[in-house]
């Protein structure tokens, strides 16, 4: 099972595991956040990631999900290991983590994929699908 790491800044991972918990109704496993705070120091966290993808990493590779391209916690992601055995995607949404949980019975490259289809498909305009009932 591909392990997924959420490497954000503070508190956004914790909340997402937060919401995958209530979605799912328990914490699936092998899923892990590393909240970066304020000045926390880079090679803590790298330190931090590094011990985590161990962790995390049954063989079948991890899927870490950062919340956007140049900030610390991506910036922490670019020497987690083996590229075939460690993917990363920026820009982390729900519904792309749901996806992700959905499909880590497959391949990492797979995972990769639906991640990010979840991304996009859960992207959409709602202004004239919410109907409310006058009062």
């Amino acid at each position: 099972m591909i392990g997924l790491l959420l490497m954000t800044h503070a508190p956004l991972g914790s909340a997402f595991i937060e919401a995958v918990t209530h979605v799912f109704r328990g914490r699936p496993p092998r899923l892990e956040a590393i909240d970066v705070i304020a000045d926390q120091n880079v090679d803590e966290v790298n330190r931090l990631a590094r011990e985590a993808v161990v962790r995390l990493d049954d063989g079948s590779g991890v899927l870490v999900m950062t919340d956007m391209m140049g900030g610390t916690p991506s910036n922490c992601c670019g020497q987690l290991g083996d590229p075939s055995q460690v993917a990363v995607i920026a820009g982390i949404s729900l519904p792309m983590l749901l996806r992700a949980i959905t499909y880590r019975q497959d391949q990492l490259d797979v995972v990769v994929e639906m991640a990010l289809a979840g991304a996009q498909n859960g992207a959409m305009r709602l202004e004239n699908r919410i109907r409310i009932a006058p009062v």
